[in-house]
């Protein structure tokens, strides 16, 4: 199983990012703008429009305030698994980090799905980049 961990620092309390990852629908607006073109609750699940066009649909696992970790899973006929969890971790009052762990399956996608989520990562990093003064 392929494991793809992205660990991004970020400039802003971990209150703030957490609000952002936790609003589940909001993912085109507030965590992954550009990146995530477009963004559907559906249930427990949203569905995701990506900039390349491709679609998923992500299902809620686990929603932690305490740990401030998020967990959601795909299922589609291209994965055999697939399951994320991102989590906020506080660095002092205005910094944080944000680990965000895909497994997935087969590993063949691993490579695509990695070159995706290094396009999240800096789409979740000008996100939270403070305006310059």
């Amino acid at each position: 199983m392929a494991s793809i961990h992205n660990d991004i620092s970020l400039s802003v309390s971990a209150d703030q990012v957490w609000d952002a990852v936790r609003d589940f629908g909001a993912l085109h607006q507030r965590l992954a703008p550009g990146f995530v073109t477009a963004c559907k609750l559906d249930g427990d699940a949203r569905i995701v429009t990506f900039a390349n066009g491709s679609v998923a649909r992500e299902v809620l696992v686990d929603c932690n305030d305490a740990r401030q970790r998020l967990v959601y899973a795909i299922a589609s006929e291209r994965l055999a698994h697939y399951s994320a969890s991102v989590q906020v971790i506080a660095e002092g009052d205005e910094a944080c980090r944000l680990v965000w762990i895909i497994d997935m399956l087969p590993n063949a996608l691993a490579p695509y799905v990695q070159g995706q989520a290094r396009e999240a990562v800096a789409a979740m990093q000008r996100a939270f980049t403070p305006a310059a003064a």
